[in-house]
């Protein structure tokens, strides 16, 4: 019994650990980016995306601390933001956020997409890389959130 009841909580471990991916309905509300802090944001499009997307891409990203910055239509097709195998820059402002420890990427729209990576840089934070490698669902918030870590490190 006791054996049994040890690999359980292992397993939970384990699985709460590894897990990071997240998905959530939309980001926290009563966020608008009038703060002090400029982020920058690269976002390297996979090799085996679409050749270009028309869909609508926002961003949210933030720390445990309640800090959050969100982005809203950072897709641009006129310019061919998001194509197959290339990497976006945009510069983000928001609430200044300590470390950054999750983020999550929204799409909307038909054609598809499917990022490589994620880095956040800021004159006030750790630079952060987030690595996708998948396909982005349509109409939901997709992302990582690693941010029981760094709140329990942030306790000691």
């Amino acid at each position: 019994m006791m054996r049994a009841v040890c690999f359980v909580v292992l397993c939970a471990l384990i699985s709460t650990t590894t897990n990071a991916r997240s998905t959530i309905k939309s980001p926290l509300p009563n966020h608008k980016n009038q703060g002090t802090c400029s982020f920058t944001v690269k976002i390297t499009t996979s090799c085996s995306s679409v050749p270009i997307t028309r869909d609508q891409i926002s961003l949210s990203f933030g720390d445990s601390y309640g800090n959050q910055v969100y982005a809203p239509r950072i897709d641009d097709p006129s310019t061919r933001t998001f194509e197959r195998c290339s990497a976006d820059t945009f510069e983000v402002y928001g609430p200044c956020a300590r470390d950054i420890c999750y983020v999550h990427l929204y799409r909307s729209g038909y054609d598809g997409w499917k990022p490589a990576r994620v880095e956040i840089y800021g004159a006030h934070t750790r630079a952060v890389s987030f690595e996708y490698n998948d396909w982005i669902p349509a109409e939901v918030w997709d992302g990582f959130d690693y941010c029981r870590g760094y709140a329990a490190a942030a306790m000691k």
